[in-house]
């Protein structure tokens, strides 16, 4: 089915940009993934990103995971509550100290819940902590409906934005 899509990039030029939301709950804890692990990528982008239409890795193949996740480029952290996985992101690192935020989002149970200000607070007060001169993001109409709201609120401003149509097709598992 061919859908309309709004596309927003959006950025940070300064750490001071940045609107924290603090951890509210003792139980929820942020942890880097230590050793990269294709298999626990997967799980993620595919947890995350099955109600958002996040198809364009479903077909990869484990070489393929191992090859975008074995780099130095890209940091991954999980946002753990009472120590089950909740949510997660991914840091790029790009050319002259850029940061992205390549993929960032909850696993459906924990949406709701007050955690996605705090992870991304987070994500991008790693992403500072890296170095970065420039820290950016984008999220699109497909995604949930609060993610621009909530990338706004911690400081991200829209930078450029674009409109295209988009086949979207259920991932597989989908509902």
């Amino acid at each position: 089915m061919q859908v309309d899509v709004t596309t927003y990039y959006l950025e940070m030029t300064d750490p001071q940009q940045l609107r924290p939301k603090p951890i509210n709950n003792p139980n929820f804890e942020i942890k880097q993934v230590g050793i990269p692990l294709p298999e626990l990528n997967q799980f993620l982008y595919t947890t995350v990103g099955k109600a958002w239409f996040w198809t364009n890795r479903l077909t990869w193949t484990l070489p393929q995971w191992t090859e975008w996740v074995d780099r130095s480029e890209l940091k991954t952290w999980i946002g753990y509550l009472s120590g089950t996985p909740a949510g997660y992101f991914e840091l790029e690192l790009q050319l002259a100290n850029i940061v992205e935020v390549a993929y960032f989002g909850l696993l459906p149970s924990f949406i709701g819940l007050g955690l996605g200000g705090p992870l991304l607070t987070a994500a991008v007060e790693q992403a500072w902590a890296l170095g970065a001169t420039r820290v950016w993001v984008h999220t699109c109409t497909l995604d949930h409906p609060r993610a621009l709201a909530n990338y706004q609120a911690r400081g991200f401003r829209i930078f450029a934005h674009n409109n295209h149509s988009q086949e979207v097709v259920s991932p597989v598992g989908g509902d």
